[in-house]
């Protein structure tokens, strides 16, 4: 499964990082930080209203925890966790990611059955990176999609080695200010998508591809038209909906890589012609 890039450099991982991620997280900062001026002002006055507000702030510190260990506590309980031994070339593959993303310790890599579900992610939990991914998304190693599972993985290793999950936590303050924090998630999702363009190129397209029309039909998805639909498929809901959104509308997704793609000339089978791809991948070794 893992690409042919076993002595493959460390990536510059600098000019990968989307503009728009600077820019919000550099405005949470701020928000934060003067949101946390104002809860201590208001805690050292010691007065009634600061009791209230430290015990509504430990409520939800404490309620936040045990939901997300709870959840975590069944991924690890009933998913199958990732090793040399189970699965052992997706384990390669992280390995590998990680490497080249100049990740120290490989997070904990979990296989988890979703209903037919598409989708993975990473969280963190006690000082742990895990990252989670659905049994349907691997299931594309077997129909010839490895390399569109190797842009997911990476893309997830991208939330880790760019540290989002303890940065949202952490500016938390801003985060649920209106729009602030989607759109900071948003723009992390799109630094997410270069590392992993980066790391597997040939399966960037793909890899978002399958999750606008799932596994069994990404194949025969013709990404140039998905694009158009930013402009057929637009209007106030369509932007407002994104706009709350967490993660940019898809064929946004795909465009931006595209346009990431032609800066770098990295041919794309995706993008060749109006014809559907699905002809083009019989090349690709199975697992």
């Amino acid at each position: 499964m893992p690409s042919d890039s076993s002595s493959a450099p460390p990536l510059d991982l600098a000019p990968l990082v989307h503009q728009n991620e600077k820019v919000y997280f550099g405005i949470s900062v701020v928000i934060s930080l003067a949101l946390y001026l104002v809860l201590g002002s208001i805690i050292v006055k010691g007065d009634a209203a600061s009791g209230t507000l430290v015990t509504y702030l430990i409520l939800g510190v404490v309620a936040y925890f045990i939901i997300h260990g709870l959840h975590l506590g069944h991924v690890r309980g009933n998913g199958i966790r990732v090793s040399s031994t189970q699965f052992p070339q997706l384990h390669a593959m992280a390995e590998q990611h990680s490497r080249r993303l100049g990740i120290e310790e490989t997070p904990a890599i979990f296989v988890l059955q979703s209903g037919g579900i598409l989708n993975a992610f990473a969280t963190r939990f006690l000082g742990r990176n895990f990252v989670i991914i659905y049994s349907d998304v691997l299931a594309l190693a077997t129909q010839k999609g490895e390399k569109a599972v190797s842009f997911i993985v990476g893309h997830e290793l991208g939330h880790v080695q760019r540290k989002h999950m303890t940065r949202r936590a952490l500016l938390y303050p801003a985060m649920i200010f209106p729009f602030l924090g989607s759109a900071y998630s948003r723009a992390c999702e799109y630094t997410c998508d270069r590392f992993g363009n980066a790391l597997e190129p040939q399966g960037s397209v793909d890899g978002l591809l399958v999750l606008a029309a799932g596994r069994d039909l990404y194949t025969q998805v013709n990404a140039t038209e998905y694009m158009k639909q930013r402009e057929t498929e637009s209007g106030f809901f369509v932007q407002y909906a994104e706009i709350l959104s967490t993660h940019p509308n898809l064929p946004k997704r795909v465009a931006a890589l595209n346009a990431v793609r032609e800066r770098e000339s990295v041919p794309s089978r995706s993008l060749l012609s109006d014809v559907p791809h699905s002809v083009s991948s019989s090349n690709v070794p199975t697992q």
